[in-house]
Protein backbone atom coordinates (compact mmCIF):
# COMPACT_ATOMS: atom_id res chain seq x y z
CA UNK A 1 0.00 0.00 0.00
CA UNK A 2 2.68 2.45 0.81
CA UNK A 3 4.93 1.81 -2.76
CA UNK A 4 1.24 2.51 -4.26
CA UNK A 5 0.97 5.95 -2.59
CA UNK A 6 4.45 7.02 -3.24
CA UNK A 7 3.79 6.47 -7.40
CA UNK A 8 0.15 7.67 -6.82
CA UNK A 9 2.27 10.93 -5.24
CA UNK A 10 5.43 11.29 -7.88
CA UNK A 11 2.24 10.70 -10.72
CA UNK A 12 0.42 13.81 -9.33
CA UNK A 13 3.61 15.59 -8.78
CA UNK A 14 4.81 15.21 -12.59
CA UNK A 15 1.33 15.79 -13.52
CA UNK A 16 1.63 19.27 -11.79
CA UNK A 17 4.99 19.85 -13.21
CA UNK A 18 3.91 19.60 -16.57
CA UNK A 19 0.74 21.63 -16.07
CA UNK A 20 2.87 24.42 -15.13
CA UNK A 21 4.83 24.50 -18.41
CA UNK A 22 1.78 24.21 -19.98
CA UNK A 23 0.29 27.48 -18.24
CA UNK A 24 4.06 29.20 -18.56
CA UNK A 25 3.93 28.18 -22.05
CA UNK A 26 0.42 29.93 -22.90
CA UNK A 27 0.92 32.74 -20.94
CA UNK A 28 3.99 33.40 -23.37
CA UNK A 29 2.14 32.92 -26.54
CA UNK A 30 -0.84 35.39 -25.26
CA UNK A 31 2.12 37.60 -23.87
CA UNK A 32 3.18 37.39 -27.55
CA UNK A 33 -0.17 37.90 -29.54
CA UNK A 34 -1.07 40.88 -26.44
CA UNK A 35 2.11 42.65 -27.98
CA UNK A 36 1.16 42.51 -31.59
CA UNK A 37 -2.18 43.65 -31.40
CA UNK A 38 -1.08 46.32 -29.32
CA UNK A 39 1.83 47.47 -32.54
CA UNK A 40 -1.21 47.20 -34.91
CA UNK A 41 -3.46 49.48 -32.73
CA UNK A 42 -0.66 51.77 -32.55
CA UNK A 43 -0.17 51.76 -36.36
CA UNK A 44 -3.82 52.44 -36.63
CA UNK A 45 -3.33 55.26 -34.89
CA UNK A 46 -0.42 56.91 -36.84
Amino acid sequence: MRKFLIRLGLGFAVLAVAGCNTVSGFGKDLETVGGAIEDAADDAKD
